[in-house]
């Protein structure tokens, strides 16, 4: 079975010949299939970050085959792997680290997986450094060619492969202690928080005051609900719970990095 479309992300960026030279790999294996970057800027070996955009953007990409590279432990005892997802019959590929966790969870769990360390398919010889073109790339061009995982490496239990830890934001009566587990180039701040968590927790409403490490803000639906220069707190594009400051960065106002705390209540 062809498989027309493969998505790409990876910490590469587009200053190396790196993302040039997968999707040249890629054309000369699949030649039909159409490559669709969805970034190569998530800052280098944060796996965490792009597990998190790989899980946001696949939704609304075609189902094909996934291509996710973040690798920083490239080389060493970590395996590469393709996962087959209970849901679109997709396919990903990329390192055994987390990269992939959360998108397969976004799609209903994994139901087949292959570990591709000693694949027929890989470029020889395997440079110890560079797995996005000699291991990463060519498989997932035989997989949007038609061959199946088990065509591409040895059958591996899905439950090996390494899930990602991720913080859990703890909610009581008076406040809410979030977490920030990524940021975007705007500096707005997303976290480990539902809505309802939000709601349930300290019984906050849109349009109510709030305070955040001790900074009030507004929690609103849109950053034009507040001037310029205001804290808010906002259910972001993909329903989850995060924190600006319209018009500049909310990650520089509070100060924050990955995994610091965020105490939310009514002031």
């Amino acid at each position: 079975m062809s498989r027309t479309t493969v998505t790409f992300l990876s910490d590469y960026g587009l200053h190396d010949e790196f993302v040039g030279v997968c999707r040249s790999v890629i054309a000369r294996i699949a030649p039909e299939a159409r490559v669709i970057d969805l970034t190569h800027g998530i800052p280098s070996f944060d796996v965490r970050l792009g597990a998190i955009t790989l899980q946001r953007a696949l939704p609304y990409s075609e189902p094909g085959v996934h291509l996710a590279v973040v690798d920083p432990e490239v080389g060493g005892r970590r395996r590469p792997i393709a996962i087959r997802v209970v849901e679109d019959d997709r396919l990903l590929v990329g390192p055994d680290n987390g990269l992939l966790w959360l998108a397969a969870q976004r799609f209903g769990g994994i139901v087949e997986a292959a570990d591709l360390t000693r694949s027929q398919y890989r470029l020889e010889p395997v440079s110890a450094t560079f797995h996005g073109r000699d291991i990463f790339a060519p498989i997932a061009a035989r997989l949007a060619a038609g061959l199946e995982l088990t065509d591409v490496g040895e059958p591996l239990d899905p439950d090996d492969v390494q899930p990602l830890a991720m913080p859990l934001a703890e909610v009581d009566a008076d406040e809410v202690v979030a977490h920030a587990i990524a940021f975007d180039h705007f500096g707005n701040v997303l976290l480990d928080l539902e809505h309802e968590e939000l709601t349930m927790g300290v019984g906050l409403r849109l349009g109510e005051q709030v305070e955040i490490n001790g900074e009030r803000g507004v929690y609103a639906t849109t950053f034009a609900d507040v001037d310029p220069g205001t804290l808010l707190l906002y259910q972001d594009a993909n329903r989850a719970m995060a924190v600006a400051v319209n018009r500049a960065s909310a990650r520089e106002r509070l100060g924050l990095n990955a995994d610091d705390d965020l105490r939310i209540r009514r002031p």
